[in-house]
């Protein structure tokens, strides 16, 4: 696994913002800490010497009320095991699915400038990671 990615790429953030914002979405997040957190210069969590996954850690804790207030809840999460399909080398620390009830409160919240200050926790602790948008289907039955 050669690429990375922290951030959305600008065409596939465009691609999101066109989707309909009054529909409720489900959020598959997938994870890989940096084995340190890769702070800026000058920032005041860099002297603490965090790990990523602590650093994400503190992501959470900064950027969970406004997650709540925007209505979002995690409706599934899971710790990675094994790769069945896909590349040998892929392997992720954590995953879940984070809910909205609709995708104008994902924008409310990545809008709110405490999550933006609270972001910075994020970028410094994630290594690789994947942010895939899906509109929630039926639960139950078969494939």
């Amino acid at each position: 696994m050669n690429e990375r990615y922290i951030d959305p790429a600008p065409g596939n953030f465009a691609a999101f913002k066109a989707l309909p914002r009054d529909t409720p979405i489900q959020m598959l997040n997938l994870l890989r800490y940096r084995e340190k957190a890769d702070y800026p210069a000058g920032h005041p969590n860099a002297a603490m010497g965090w790990s990523g996954r602590r650093a994400y850690e503190e992501y959470g804790k900064t950027s969970g009320p406004i997650f709540r207030r925007v209505g979002g809840e995690i409706v599934w999460r899971g710790v990675f095991e094994a790769v069945v399909t896909g590349p040998d080398a892929m392997r992720w620390d954590d995953g879940f699915i984070a809910a909205y009830p609709h995708a104008a409160a994902f924008f409310e919240m990545i809008k709110d400038p405490v999550y933006q200050h609270a972001v910075v926790n994020r970028s410094a602790a994630v290594e690789d990671s994947r942010l895939i948008r899906f509109a929630p289907g039926q639960p139950g039955g078969t494939f």
